[in-house]
């Protein structure tokens, strides 16, 4: 069974995730074992930065883990290093989307059927425009949100279009993306984070009960236990950001404008328990001089 379900694939390391996952489908389906690994990958990266949330998150990781035995546990380790090391080769593309529906295992009777990554390029080419470098010229960054991302694709294209156009995102470009399956949002939010974009991914129904932010580009995100942040997120020139963008709105509000609430203030019911903003960490740099968590 192992052998068939691989040679669905034709990336190497998309077959040996796809192996693995049969060889530790048993017990549970191959569903919940993939279920797991998204989670526990991307609890991993999150308690890496976020210290906020990390111990709600590891409770869920270790509840996820005490399913295993050590030796499966290493495999599923495996499966998102696979994971890394073919993005790392060819960040063209959508590895977790494309793996998820070629084991079948998208909601069909919620509509779950993810954009090819070849259109979600060409999308993201038509949205860049040919201004983009000026505007981040001009504003310093940009935004780029999608709604109902799925495992992300969109939001990868177009940090590939920026990465071809010389175009630092880890700098330059905001990346917020919401969905109402768990799942999905969280093989997002890894394939953001792998790919260094900073940025963040809430769960949630988009229509219902929409992301929110304090301000108009989406750099102040409101706090929740729904909102995952990717590393680069913490990178200081964002935090230096999200500082100033802070002050700006409380000084428009000490002025009279009316309708943002500053960071730090919250609107009336909510959690003022909550964290008001990321804390800044320490980033190792690569050779290209880009920041990376590895």
């Amino acid at each position: 069974m192992a052998k068939k379900t691989a040679r669905q694939f034709q990336d190497e390391a998309m077959k040996e995730v796809a192996k693995t996952l049969d060889e530790l489908s048993g017990r549970y389906s191959r569903w919940e074992v993939w279920q797991d690994f998204v989670s526990m990958g991307a609890i991993a990266i999150s308690n890496a930065v976020d210290t906020y949330h990390r111990e709600a998150r590891e409770k869920a990781y270790l509840d996820r883990a005490k399913k295993y035995q050590p030796k499966e546990l290493e495999a599923l380790s495996h499966m998102l290093a696979s994971a890394v090391t073919s993005l790392d080769g060819n960040p063209n593309q959508d590895f977790l989307g494309e793996m998820y529906m070629g084991l079948n295992l998208g909601n069909d009777h919620a509509g779950q059927f993810f954009t090819p990554y070849c259109v979600c390029r060409c999308m993201a080419e038509m949205s860049a425009g040919d201004a983009l470098a000026a505007q981040i010229e001009r504003d310093g960054w940009v935004s780029v949100s999608d709604p109902c991302c799925g495992g992300g694709a969109l939001l990868l294209a177009f940090a590939n279009v920026c990465r071809d156009r010389g175009i630092n995102c880890q700098t330059s470009v905001l990346f917020a993306a919401q969905d109402i399956d768990y799942t999905v949002a969280m093989m997002c939010y890894i394939q953001l984070s792998l790919l260094g974009c900073a940025g963040y991914v809430t769960v949630g129904d988009s229509l219902a009960d929409p992301m929110v932010s304090f301000g108009p580009n989406g750099l102040l995100v409101a706090p929740g236990d729904n909102v995952w942040y990717t590393p680069m997120y913490f990178r200081d020139i964002w935090h230096y950001r999200r500082l100033w963008a802070t002050v700006d709105m409380m000084i428009s509000r000490m002025g009279g404008t009316k309708g943002a609430l500053p960071v730090g203030e919250a609107a009336p019911g909510a959690d003022k328990t909550q964290p008001t903003a990321p804390e800044i960490i320490n980033l190792r740099a690569n050779e290209e001089g880009q920041f990376t968590l590895f």
